[in-house]
């Protein structure tokens, strides 16, 4: 069945708008109501927060000795271990925490949010890419997430990321010690009555825990929620879309013969389209040789839909649905007391894991190569010639 360009605009806004409603509406239906933000405490101010980043006065000089003596979950035993430890990062002098038989010189350390979270997904895709140029650089890498066992091990399975770079912190205890962001930071109100928050809890957010209190898993939801509508999260519309609309300076993130289906919707490439009975082609199918209209998107999809169908086992705790991650690149100067890391950044909210968003490794150019670190997926890029 044929349709028009009037039809397709039609059917693309139709599907924006409901994927960019789909994160948050579970929360900001029930709390953002009447045109009123009165109801809640105000949120916490972010200037001295920015600044500290900038200038580098902030808790965080001390990351190496925080992630040193901070106990997570290695996924392959189940055990508790250290967030860094001498079992997976490597080589004995310079480094402390490393083995004598390994050759590793650096440490990339990316704290995510929950694994269940979009943000998780798309950074680990880009990080998967970009492994071998980390090992040829004798670059460490471990992620950790919030999350348990099982949950690692379904996103090591998804993403590709092996199990033996994964650790998982099941309380968030690692973001708090590092302060990381977690949106306005709002609490629920107090007259909001315990059986009304038991409701929420269970019919909108799905907890069916009934050891997780549901005021923490409501507030968790409400400062997600403002995240995802711009509230305290620095730009997150602004990159909301970007994955629409597309990106003329930033490469392709889908080759022309990969399929997604997310549900009714399957896309192949970014040109041909078909939800439920409807199938039509993009009028910008022509178009290559940069990130184009909803082709990122179409990517934050797919890793949604496979968040919504399993969300109890990649979230098993809804109270720490809000923390954002950061990324830290540790060498041995790092090791030392208040040393600091070579480079450092805090997520500022949801699609925030990086300073450049279009370019998320743009940090490492100087240890990878400027067209792997710009580039690590490989598919055709406005920066560089291809074939």
């Amino acid at each position: 069945m044929r349709i028009s360009i009037r039809q397709q605009l039609s059917v693309y806004l139709l599907v924006a708008t409901l994927w960019s409603l789909l994160p948050f509406c579970s929360g900001a239906g029930f709390f953002i109501t009447n045109g009123s933000l009165t109801w809640y405490p105000p949120a916490r101010p972010l200037k001295k927060e920015i600044e500290s980043l900038v200038t580098g006065n902030t808790k965080n000089d001390g990351v190496y000795s925080i992630l040193s003596q901070s106990n997570v979950i290695d996924p392959n035993t189940g055990k508790a271990c250290l967030a860094l430890d001498d079992s997976t990062l490597g080589k004995s002098p310079p480094f402390p925490f490393m083995q004598r038989k390994s050759n590793y010189r650096k440490a990339l350390v990316v704290v995510m949010p929950q694994l269940g979270d979009s943000d998780s997904f798309e950074y680990a895709e880009v990080l998967r890419h970009a492994m071998p140029d980390l090992e040829a650089a004798n670059i460490a890498l471990r992620i950790i997430g919030i999350g348990n066992a099982k949950s690692a091990q379904m996103f090591s399975l998804y993403t590709g990321i092996p199990l033996e770079n994964l650790r998982v912190d099941p309380t968030g205890s690692i973001h708090q010690k590092l302060d990381l962001h977690r949106g306005p930071n709002w609490d629920v109100p107090s007259w909001l009555p315990q059986e009304a928050l038991e409701w929420f809890a269970e019919n909108v957010c799905a907890n069916d825990n009934e050891k997780i209190p549901a005021k923490e898993v409501v507030r968790a939801w409400m400062n997600y929620a403002a995240m995802s509508a711009g509230i305290a999260s620095q730009g997150t519309i602004r990159e909301i879309l970007r994955g629409f609309f597309g990106d003329k300076s930033a490469p392709e993130r889908i080759h022309p013969e990969e399929t997604i289906r997310a549900g009714p919707i399957t896309v192949k490439g970014t040109s041909d389209f078909q939800i439920g009975p409807i199938k039509y082609r993009n009028f910008w199918n022509q178009q290559e040789g940069c990130l184009r209209p909803l082709e990122l998107a179409s990517v934050r999809l797919r890793s949604m839909m496979e968040v919504l169908t399993k969300f109890d086992h990649y979230v098993p705790d809804q109270r720490f649905l809000d923390w954002r991650g950061a990324t830290f690149l540790l060498d041995e100067n790092s090791c030392e007391k208040n040393g600091r890391p070579l480079y450092k950044h805090h997520d500022r909210g949801p699609f925030g894991y990086s300073e450049s968003m279009s370019r998320p490794l743009s940090f490492l150019s100087n240890y990878i190569g400027m067209e792997r670190a710009r580039n690590p997926i490989g598919l055709k890029d406005p920066e560089f010639l291809y074939d």
